[in-house]
């Protein structure tokens, strides 16, 4: 690897536990002490003796670059006339020179030659806003740059036949399709004896200019090729076809070097070109995340989704002498010729010798280049150690991975919000723009959505809390565009007018969050009249008469959710999510002085709580239902939710954990329903970010070692498929990508496993605005030590624990200002001795000091002054 994207480490700057920390004490308002915290207490214990692992251990799992410019780590592969590809590795000495020779004029049909389709897309716009059309006569036209475009989606076969006006003897011919369409599998008949005869039949084609060689000349006026399959890139699944050729004509192969960066990266790509012939040869540049859909075309490109041109990659005419282009969003020629898309996210890029034909003359798909450099302009949170403000470890290698994994996803999407590069389906907005925001995703949509927040947001505060503000920018601006009747957008898309039912109810969750883990009381003061609003108004306008919300009242019915199903009617996901933010919401509320609206939303939790369980449960699956009209279906989101919401208690959690594991259980996660009632495959589809719901559910409900195992089964997949490392929006059938190249693969809110580790496993947590109270009640299952710090407004909230044959051990250190409470997991009390500096808290089952006592099965100490705390656990019998 290169210096640019070799994995950070140096010394650690961190200040650490030592043998000078002291004085800490036990103490609150009338209990006595319980003892001072002593030098050894202050010693860190994880990983102790042989095994012990030091403070900086933790640098070689962080992924960011150690700088802004990043360059390739390998070769993946070259084709065609291309000299030293490794060179482009290795900038400042020799260069890599692509060649290719002038093409020679391609066969033309006879004057008065006819196509036919067997049916023809309507014209539009095309995708640069000028009139088109989608004929059949395009493919004898001679123009690559137009097409025939059948009109049946996903429909087969279709059909394409080329009349000419007397017999020719014909051998072979060419089909050139179109970059996105391109048939795949298709034969070719010629009209014979007044009867078709098959002459040629492929199959497995990827080439955009296929030549086709027949069984054995032919004398014909007529030739059908039959379409049975194309290739799906995500724009439409339609044949398309530019020209054919009465010949057999072997394209010469475009001179190409693809490159990968080692891991998705995210920024303006950089290309130093040495020098070039004269003709202005074009050099296109496809972008992807995966080589599964690394083609000619990028994976995805906002281009596509405005109705441009550019057939999915990024073009640049090189001059003669040469020049450092940096990949910025706008046409180079004319403006209507060369263009470059911008910004991208990706691992992956091929770059080519090539051009489009209606590039000519601006740029030609022909002649030498000589490249000197490539590399990436970083425009995300760059996260090097140094930046790390919290932090993570324990004795699981693939629970580390994976932290600090979802660590580097999610700085991937922490960015300015810049109107060249953000979702071109009128997401621009002024009032975000040169702001820093959380975008949902690397490459797409690049738009800040509060349901990505609510997991993003948390992996944030957990990381990098000096960067807080991109989620307060997010949800102040949406706060700023709340509707007349309450409803709040989910994101800036569609100029803030996205129907989506459920993230008002993030929006509400969100700020919860942010106000409890950075303590801005300015925010939740100034934003409570949107609070008041959207949950006293507009949801209110969505309730039936059994409280519950129901999706199809007040017009709903056309209204989304996070994933866009097509439920309506009484949710559990919508209702246990209200409950959640109904107590989110009174619990802001009473931060800034406004305790009536917190009681009434309190009151109102409990009342939708016994709705739910009253409408919503199924007793004969032991779960609750998606929905309550329709098919029988139970869903992970709305069972997870009701668990941590407070919604079922410990019997209807545990027996709908027990569901979601005997109905959803994957080799590559959790499915997020259990069966297919709703669509096809939806019983094989897992997300990740309603995975993290039922990870805290399981960790909460005392099945850790369970909550770990779907983790590593979630979270190990993607580790180990390609890009690796970062976590995808979605995994599809078989572990497949769901929506295919469309799938961003370093989404935000698949980043959940991060604050699962150390809310739940580590099992620290702030409990009040701030972390002026602070918990730590750890969920340790078979891992046996972990350790961390949480950044919080007053310093660094530091824990380890670590278990060792019947002892377990626990130290805190907390900062001052703040004070907390410690939960040990002692299986309700029984045989178990708890001691702190020499004291004796817990014995024989009972507390053996003021201020501890047990807790939904584990000793509690309360009322912790800031200062270094150890307990020593030991179980008995």
């Amino acid at each position: 690897m290169t210096d640019d994207v070799k994995t950070a480490q140096g010394p650690d700057r961190r200040a650490v536990l030592g043998a000078g920390v002291g004085g800490a004490v036990l103490a609150a308002a009338g209990l006595p002490l319980l003892g001072a915290a002593t030098a050894a207490a202050a010693t860190p214990v994880a990983g102790s003796g042989a095994g012990r692992v030091p403070d900086a251990a933790w640098h070689r799992y962080v992924q960011a670059p150690s700088g802004r410019t990043v360059r390739p780590v390998r070769i993946v592969r070259s084709a065609g006339d291309v000299t030293r590809p490794d060179a482009l590795l290795r900038p400042g000495g020799q260069v890599t020179v692509l060649r290719r020779p002038e093409p020679p004029a391609p066969p033309r049909w006879p004057d008065g030659t006819t196509a036919e389709g067997s049916t023809t897309h309507a014209g539009n716009n095309g995708g640069d806003g000028r009139p088109r059309t989608y004929d059949a006569r395009h493919a004898v036209d001679g123009d690559l740059d137009t097409f025939w475009n059948d009109d049946t989606e996903r429909s087969f076969p279709d059909t394409l036949t080329v009349t000419v006006p007397e017999a020719l003897a014909l051998s072979g011919l060419t089909v050139v399709s179109d970059t996105d369409g391109v048939p795949t599998d298709f034969t070719v008949d010629a009209w014979v004896d007044s009867d078709w005869r098959k002459v040629a039949a492929v199959t497995g084609n990827s080439a955009v200019q296929r030549a086709v060689r027949f069984d054995a000349p032919v004398s014909t006026a007529r030739v059908r090729i039959t379409v049975t399959s194309t290739q799906d890139l995500g724009q439409g699944v339609f044949t398309r076809i530019n020209e054919v050729w009465p010949e057999a004509v072997d394209p010469v192969v475009a001179p190409s070097v693809t490159l990968d960066f080692g891991k998705v990266v995210v920024g303006h790509p950089k290309v130093d070109f040495a020098s070039a012939s004269g003709n202005n040869p074009g050099v296109r540049l496809a972008f992807s995340e995966t080589l599964q859909f690394l083609t000619d075309r990028s994976d995805f490109t906002r281009n596509d989704q405005a109705g441009g041109a550019s057939k999915g990659t990024d073009q640049y005419a090189v001059p003669a002498g040469g020049a450092e282009w940096t990949d910025r969003k706008g046409y180079a020629s004319g403006g209507d010729k060369v263009y470059a898309d911008g910004l991208h996210g990706f691992r992956y890029v091929k770059i080519t010798l090539d051009a489009l034909p209606s590039d000519a003359p601006a740029a030609q798909p022909w002649g030498t280049v000589a490249v000197d450099a490539v590399s990436l302009d970083f425009t995300a949170y760059l996260g090097t150690p140094e930046s790390y403000r919290g932090w993570f470890l324990c004795s699981d290698e693939e629970l580390n991975r994976y932290w600090y994994g979802a660590s580097y996803t999610n700085e991937l999407v922490v960015d300015t919000f810049r109107e060249d590069d953000v979702d071109p389906r009128g997401a621009f907005s002024a009032s975000l723009d040169g702001k820093l925001v959380l975008h949902d995703g690397a490459k797409r949509d690049r738009d800040p959505y509060v349901g990505d927040v609510a997991v993003a947001g948390r992996t944030l505060y957990l990381t990098h809390d000096d960067a807080a503000e991109a989620a307060r920018n997010v949800l102040a601006d949406l706060a700023e565009h709340q509707r007349a009747d309450g409803w709040i957008p989910p994101a800036s898309i569609n100029q803030y007018t996205l129907p989506l039912f459920d993230y008002p109810l993030w929006w509400v969750t969100c700020s919860w969050d942010y106000v409890l883990y950075t303590g801005d009381k300015d925010y939740a003061e100034r934003y409570h009249p949107q609070l008041v609003k959207v949950l006293d108004t507009w949801y209110p306008s969505v309730t039936d008469d059994a409280g519950l919300l129901s999706k199809g009242l007040n017009g709903t019915s056309g209204y989304g959710d996070y994933a866009f199903l097509g439920r309506t009617g009484r949710i559990t996901y919508y209702n246990a999510n209200y409950v959640q933010a109904l107590k989110d919401a009174a619990r802001m509320a009473e931060h800034v002085g406004h305790d009536a609206d917190a009681e009434r939303w309190r009151e109102r939790a409990d009342k939708v709580a016994q709705a739910v369980n009253t409408h919503l449960w199924d007793e004969a699956a032991g779960a609750y239902l998606d929905s309550a009209t329709g098919a029988v279906r139970h869903a992970q989101d709305g069972n997870a939710i009701a668990i941590t919401s407070g919604v079922a208690g410990a019997e209807r959690a545990a027996s709908a954990l027990a569901h979601l594991d005997a109905t959803t259980k994957l080799r590559y996660g959790n499915a997020f329903m259990d069966n297919d009632t709703l669509f096809g495959g939806a019983s094989q589809r897992v997300y990740a970010f309603t995975s993290y719901p039922e990870f805290v559910a399981r960790f909460e409900s005392g099945l850790a070692d369970s909550a770990i195992d779907q983790i590593k089964r979630t979270y190990g997949w993607m580790d180990s498929h390609d890009p690796g490392i970062t976590h995808w929006e979605g995994i599809g059938p078989n572990g497949s990508l769901y929506e295919g190249a469309y799938t961003s693969m370093a989404h935000g809110w698949s980043t959940g496993v991060l604050p699962a580790l150390t809310h739940q496993l580590l099992g620290a947590r702030p409990t009040s605005p701030g972390y002026a109270a602070w918990e730590v009640r750890p969920f340790t299952g078979s891992v046996r030590w972990a350790r961390g710090e949480l950044p919080t407004p007053h310093g660094p909230l530091r824990v380890e624990w670590e278990r060792e044959g019947d002892t377990f051990t626990l130290t805190v250190r907390a900062p001052r200002g703040t004070r907390g409470a410690v939960a040990l997991p002692t299986d309700g009390g029984r045989g178990a001795t708890v001691r702190s500096g020499g004291r004796t808290l817990w014995r024989d089952g009972r507390p053996a000091a003021s201020g501890v006592r047990l807790d939904s099965g584990r000793v509690t100490v309360s009322a912790l002054a800031p200062g270094t705390h150890r307990f020593t656990l030991t179980r008995e019998g």
